[in-house]
């Protein structure tokens, strides 16, 4: 009985020595209070232990007043270690959800230039960064312009970008997708910076709404994640474009890292032409990953259990 005891203890002691799992490293880089779309999508990052976000990255249009909404998105949460970045400014357009940020200043986007911040952090850990990128790629285009073989060193990258076999609200015509088309340069530069790429583009994405049963949930949970999504939301329908469900774009990609099994995947060779289309050519050898398929019913069933089970507040 005694040599029993002790190969327990032995093992016991292995077992607390074991190492936890390590967190991937995360940059989110991303276009966020355009559509609402980001918001959802980093607030599924924020709600997933097994991931360390390195930094949050703004990256197109009036990039300081999304810092602003990141600043204080983060802040309500309690997450005000996770730094903020400010990519370049090409727009002043001012979107509503910049209402929500509006004098917020109790924390503030670091002052380091965010190409610098992804430049930097990819060679300090190379191989090991999970690079998501949700918007307009201009910083991908000034990363390249400073160093043309630093994106090779992220582990992958995930880009919600692209139109492959379905258009715009399941259109049977690939379309023109808005993270292309508005800086159609940078898109051309980015499908050929020869990084490991998986694209969720349209085909997986253009169908995932939050319908009005999940977004009562949310109202209904009252924390202070899904009070600010719900905030931004709410500002969010003053767009024009805006409709009661909105397309979870964004939050599909950050799913496509954390639940791999719940998509199919194709290997091709991307181009960008001119007007921002994303085109396949099978003559030539693949330099991507493209979406084919998305387990809609179960993604947004995990997507709503962090949101709702999570407790994220400050201290």
């Amino acid at each position: 009985m005694k040599k029993i005891w002790i190969i327990l203890l032995m093992l016991g002691s292995f077992f607390i020595q074991l190492p936890a799992a390590e967190k991937q490293k995360v940059i989110f880089d991303c276009d966020l209070a355009g559509d609402v779309d980001d918001a959802y999508a980093l607030g599924l990052l924020l709600t997933s232990p097994e991931l360390d976000i390195l930094g949050i990255v703004l990256d197109q249009g009036n990039t300081p007043k999304r810092a602003q909404v990141a600043c204080r998105f983060l802040y309500e949460v309690g997450r005000e270690d996770i730094p903020v970045y400010v990519g370049r400014l090409t727009s002043d357009h001012y979107s509503n959800q910049f209402y929500w940020g509006e004098g917020f200043d109790k924390i503030k986007p670091r002052s380091e230039n965010a190409v610098d911040f992804m430049i930097e952090t990819l060679r300090k850990y190379p191989n090991q960064v999970v690079l998501l990128t949700v918007g307009p790629v201009p910083n991908m285009l000034d990363i390249l312009k400073k160093d043309k073989e630093v994106l090779k060193l992220a582990k992958h990258i995930y880009a919600m970008f692209g139109s492959f076999y379905m258009g715009y609200d399941t259109g049977p015509i690939p379309s023109a997708e808005w993270n292309v088309v508005a800086d159609v340069a940078a898109s051309k530069m980015f499908v050929n910076c020869g990084a490991k790429i998986t694209y969720a583009g349209l085909d997986i994405t253009t169908f995932v709404k939050l319908v009005e049963t999940e977004r009562m949930k949310l109202l209904m949970r009252q924390s202070p994640l899904t009070n600010a999504l719900n905030g931004l939301y709410t500002l969010w329908r003053y767009e024009s474009y805006a409709k009661p469900d909105p397309t979870l774009f964004d939050a599909v990609a950050v799913g496509m890292v954390l639940w791999p099994e719940l998509f199919t995947t194709r290997q091709a060779h991307v181009q960008v032409i001119d007007g921002g289309y994303t085109i396949i050519d099978e003559s030539k050898a693949p330099n991507c990953e493209i979406g084919l398929s998305i387990n809609k019913d179960e993604f947004i069933k995990r997507m709503m259990e962090r949101y709702l089970k999570q407790n994220l507040m400050r201290k």
